[in-house]
């Protein structure tokens, strides 16, 4: 296995397979190892990016405190036998004097990008760079991100990056709740309330299956299965159009139903796709 820090020795990366990209920010745990798993299966030389990407966070606590721990992210990855490993520094990326982003649009200023503006553009930024630098021929995601994988497809059309992008189903724990690096900052009892996400977008697939579509009550319902869990505070409950992001009165598939929503200081995200 390789370790790359600089752009230089990406680029003298030379393999007969095609090459598969794995962008994470560490904190490697079983949503990515799934990612890692399907791009095996294709048999491709596979480049896993450790990144901790500043220019996505909301402030600079939040970026201080994301979970970090290189050591053994590299210690995981050796195992899971990954070709390479793309681990570098902030200045390799933003040398000073960097002032280019990337703005995808209307579909990054709704639900996450609402609440935290500028992320995606920090998000579309490094994605970017990172096809730019790699030169993937595939790329792959986790779907608890829906909107992140949005995003990413449409700047790798738009911008004409040439990257075939893969979506991987959210791996999910044993109760429901989706596999994520800020989990590990939930106490036992902000843990158990956060099954409350899953069971509240089980309830609004239950409901539509029994015939109902209006979106206000399905928010509705789903809103009073999360309160029970006494969460901090709902950011949004959404039912929008999985494509667009435009919010909609009736489901008409294919539909996104996304939600975020606060226990403690910690903040989950979460979301399933009616087809």
């Amino acid at each position: 296995m390789k370790i790359i820090k600089n752009i230089s020795e990406v680029k003298k990366i030379c393999s007969d397979k095609k090459i598969a990209l794995i962008p994470t920010m560490g904190a490697i745990h079983k949503g990515h190892e799934s990612l890692i798993h399907k791009a095996q299966e294709k048999a491709s030389f596979n480049i896993v990016s450790i990144f901790v990407n500043p220019i996505q966070f909301a402030n600079n606590d939040e970026y201080i405190n994301y979970p970090n721990n290189i050591n053994s992210d590299i210690e995981k990855l050796k195992n899971l036998k990954v070709d390479a490993i793309f681990i570098p520094e902030i200045r390799e990326i933003y040398p000073l004097g960097f002032s280019t982003n990337v703005d995808v649009g209307q579909i990054s200023k709704v639900l996450e990008g609402k609440f935290r503006p500028a992320h995606f553009t920090g998000v579309a930024t490094i994605i970017t760079k990172l096809f730019s630098i790699i030169k993937p021929d595939h790329a792959y995601f986790g779907q608890k991100d829906a909107q992140q994988c949005l995003v990413i497809k449409k700047l790798n059309d738009e911008l004409n990056l040439g990257v075939k992008i893969f979506i991987n189903p959210t791996v999910r724990d044993q109760n429901g709740i989706a596999i994520s690096s800020r989990n590990k900052n939930l106490n036992k009892i902000h843990l158990k309330a956060a099954e409350s996400l899953f069971k509240s977008l089980c309830l609004s697939k239950q409901l539509f299956e029994k015939g109902i579509d209006n979106t206000k009550y399905i928010k509705d319902e789903m809103k009073k299965v999360i309160m029970q869990s006494y969460p901090t505070k709902i950011d949004y409950i959404s039912i929008a159009n999985s494509n667009t992001l435009e919010e909609l009165d009736k489901i008409a598939l294919p539909t996104l139903i996304s939600l975020a929503v606060w226990f403690g200081e910690t903040r989950l995200i979460d979301n399933i796709l009616l087809k």
